[in-house]
């Protein structure tokens, strides 16, 4: 079967968007350090360094951003639907794919293989994803759309397979999840999230703004972390990233929290030196809790393709994800993505966001995600 289609119009990355910042943030004054940022330092005194530059009085009042009610824990009747109307680009798009290629068609001919490979391919299937289904299509005895729409589910589903659970640290030691991306892929939210679903299932969390170069980050995280209900621990602007996880680590110890969620500056997957910064951070909470972090879970924006498998890629080798959560599908035709990621990373998707509402970040279900994207 030929490929022309794809050698005539390979994908072009779309480019990283930038970080959506809050709109209703208040400003925190906070004295900037004089040192290098990125200058290596003993986590232990940077700590303390960052801690007396800060003012405790200084955490700002954001009581009045916050809802009235505690948030709901996420609901799961009529997820299902939910999902299939979020992913409802994807779905049209391969519908009406499906519709175009079966037209005036009695079998699966040559030019409807063809059809059906281009299909795949713009949907951000991925180049050999797409070839392997395409193989078994092939071989198999299908003719009407009803029947090809049915193998590929079961070819994807072998694709996809949920995640295992991730094994719980002992009690006496918090579970530490190290959270990293790209600018503009919903990083806060997703954190706001997770910890909102822990808070809900009775576990005890703490948020740390280790995202200390960004304006207005560490504001939109502690609004977060006020809705999910978590506990919070943050430094001056500018501060070193890694004093701030160390500080997070050895409050959570002493607070008796189950999980740490450590937010992290967005960069480019192409800067080393930033993603240094992310090994110093690694290391150093290694230095509080032997095998911390537990989880390194890296968040990819589904509207941006093909770059988002280019990005876990990088940040895969630099840092050994464990974990992927993938935002926006509700704002994409191409949920196919989602195939490519899976087929092409030994890494598992555990999560996968259709919304801007707490509920709308739910743990990945395969079989969920094919039925209501087919």
């Amino acid at each position: 079967m030929a490929f022309g289609w794809f050698k005539k119009n390979k994908n072009k990355s779309p480019p990283v968007p930038d970080e959506e910042l809050g709109s209703k943030v208040q400003e925190v004054d906070v004295p900037a350090p004089e040192s290098d940022p990125h200058e290596t330092a003993n986590p232990e005194e940077t700590a303390a360094q960052n801690q007396r530059r800060m003012p405790e009085q200084a955490v700002p009042d954001v009581s009045d951003e916050l809802d009235d009610e505690a948030p709901p824990a996420p609901e799961s009747v009529g997820y299902f639907k939910r999902l299939k109307s979020r992913l409802s680009k994807s779905r049209r798009n391969f519908s009406n794919g499906f519709e175009k290629v079966f037209a005036g068609k009695k079998k699966l001919d040559e030019d409807a293989l063809e059809e059906l490979e281009e299909l795949l391919i713009t949907s951000d299937i991925g180049v050999q994803t797409t070839m392997t289904l395409m193989e078994r299509i092939a071989t198999a005895k299908v003719a009407d759309a009803e029947e090809v729409k049915q193998l590929l589910k079961e070819e994807i589903l072998s694709i996809l397979p949920s995640p295992s659970p991730v094994q719980e640290t002992k009690k006496s030691t918090p579970h530490v999840i190290l959270v990293v991306g790209v600018n503009g892929v919903g990083k806060t939210t997703t954190i706001g999230k997770i910890a909102a679903s822990l808070n809900a299932s009775g576990k005890k969390v703490l948020i740390a703004a280790a995202d200390t170069f960004r304006a207005a980050a560490v504001e939109q995280l502690m609004i977060w972390a006020q809705k999910a209900g978590a506990e919070f621990v943050k430094h001056a602007e500018n501060a070193d990233p890694a004093a701030v996880a160390f500080d997070a680590v050895a409050a959570a110890k002493a607070r008796g929290c189950d999980t740490v969620l450590i937010d992290t500056a967005g960069r480019l997957h192409t800067k080393v030196n930033l993603m240094e910064e992310l090994k110093k951070i690694k290391r150093t909470v290694a230095k509080q809790i032997q095998g911390a972090p537990h989880e390194i879970l890296l968040v990819l924006d589904a509207t941006t393709g093909q770059n988002a498998l280019s990005q876990a890629k990088l940040f895969n080798e630099a840092l050994a994800i464990t974990g992927l959560a993938l935002t926006k599908l509700d704002g994409t035709a191409k949920g196919g993505i989602v195939i490519a990621i899976c087929s092409s990373l030994d890494i598992p998707l555990q999560y996968i966001g259709i919304g801007e509402k707490i509920e709308d970040l739910r743990l990945f279900d395969a079989g969920q995600f094919i039925d209501a994207l087919l």
